[in-house]
């Protein structure tokens, strides 16, 4: 069974291979000027006062959450709807997740339950920008303010999605990123930080290479010494010169990819809005969007398969997809740890159930895009009831 239409391929042209090969000739493979420049430049992109360029994600979201302090006894109010990555950080710190439900319109945590959730010993709430649409930040912020919790975005899927028309990464206390092959802009692996805050951007910065003083990677060039200081037992974060020599062409090249994506998300909403069979999720704005993710999710009773079988026979038709998430209230760590059940949080369930992720990136040609609506719709008819 030969997948044809992969569910997500980075798009990778001869800028960006020709920028990798002249940090190759360079002689300077690890974090350098480029890498500092990545950080100026992203900064400058979403209207930050500072960025701080890593190895992933999670190490973004992590480094965030030791920035503020976050302790054992604390807790981080995050939606159950999200990766792996948002919970386990929380762990890396000895803290707890506190799980709660989504929206049912667009899976982004809602914020009633937020409230509810919030305890003395809440610390921060991470929000998830799910599959590239912000969520509701005037009520998320206007309800941590009123309770003293932090804010630390989880803007894996959210670059560069905007909210209210300003981009997202200068919203919350923190905002975090990500640049795996499947997101919007890419860096192979690779993450980034942005905050206003310059005291939590200069704690990252040194967390994020062993917790040793600053401009510690200048030590083996010309002007750099080797004494150093180790001022914190700090990690192994730091992001690469090859790395961010990719993301700085795709970061010149973020528009014109997401124009490409667009185009995709139009294309399918055209095809798939009067499918009684379809729901679509709910958009705030097409053009804030940034499309890394179009989900659809199938209505009970109108099929005589169920989701699971849909991807099968997606598949027969070379057409990869994904599910995006599996919530982690129902993961055996999350059940055993913390004793939640499925039916805890009934919205965030139901959507997992249903939910499809199509394929959509800005190598995708109007044919393949066209063979993914035929065969959804194909099998629509097909299993009709």
């Amino acid at each position: 069974m030969n997948i044809n239409i992969p569910f997500a391929v980075p798009d990778i042209t001869d800028l960006e291979i020709n920028e990798i090969v002249d940090v190759l000739r360079s002689g300077w493979l690890t974090t350098g000027r480029r890498s500092m420049e990545f950080e100026k430049r992203f900064a400058a992109y979403v209207g930050a006062k500072h960025a701080v360029a890593v190895n992933s994600c999670t190490a973004a979201l992590h480094l965030a959450l030791e920035t503020i302090g976050l302790e054992a006894a604390d807790e981080v109010i995050i939606p159950t709807m999200t990766f792996a990555a948002t919970g386990e950080v929380v762990r890396y710190l000895g803290a707890k997740p506190v799980l709660v439900d989504v929206l049912s319109g667009d899976n982004t945590i809602d914020p009633e339950a937020l409230s509810r959730a919030i305890s003395p010993m809440t610390k921060a709430v991470m929000p998830v920008h799910f599959g590239g649409q912000a969520c509701d930040m005037d009520l998320i912020t206007e309800i941590a303010q009123s309770k003293h919790i932090h804010v630390i975005e989880d803007a894996a899927h959210a670059f560069p999605a905007r909210y209210n028309g300003k981009i997202i990464g200068s919203i919350g206390d923190i905002t975090c990123f990500s640049f795996y092959p499947t997101k919007p802009i890419t860096t192979g692996e690779g993450g980034m930080a942005t905050t206003d805050n310059e005291a939590w951007a200069e704690r990252m910065r040194i967390m994020s290479l062993h917790g040793i003083s600053k401009d510690a990677w200048k030590r083996y060039t010309s002007e750099g010494s080797w004494y150093y200081e180790i001022v914190e037992p700090g990690y192994k974060y730091n992001m690469t010169d090859i790395a961010a020599a990719l993301g700085l062409v795709q970061l010149s090249r973020a528009q014109e990819m997401l124009a490409k994506r667009r185009e995709v998300a139009q294309a399918y909403t055209e095809a798939f809005r009067d499918c009684d069979a379809i729901e679509l999720l709910t958009l705030r704005s097409f053009e804030d969007h940034a499309w890394h993710l179009f989900v659809i999710k199938l209505r009970d009773n109108v099929l005589t398969i169920d989701r699971n079988r849909f991807i099968e026979e997606l598949k027969t038709h070379g057409i990869g997809t994904s599910v995006h998430f599996i919530p982690l209230h129902v993961h055996p760590y999350y059940r055993e740890t913390y004793g939640y059940k499925p039916e805890d949080f009934p919205v965030a369930l139901d959507c997992y159930r249903r939910s499809i992720s199509l394929p959509i990136y800005s190598k995708m040609s109007e044919a393949d895009v066209s063979r993914v609506v035929e065969a959804v719709l194909e099998l629509v008819k097909k299993y009709k009831r």
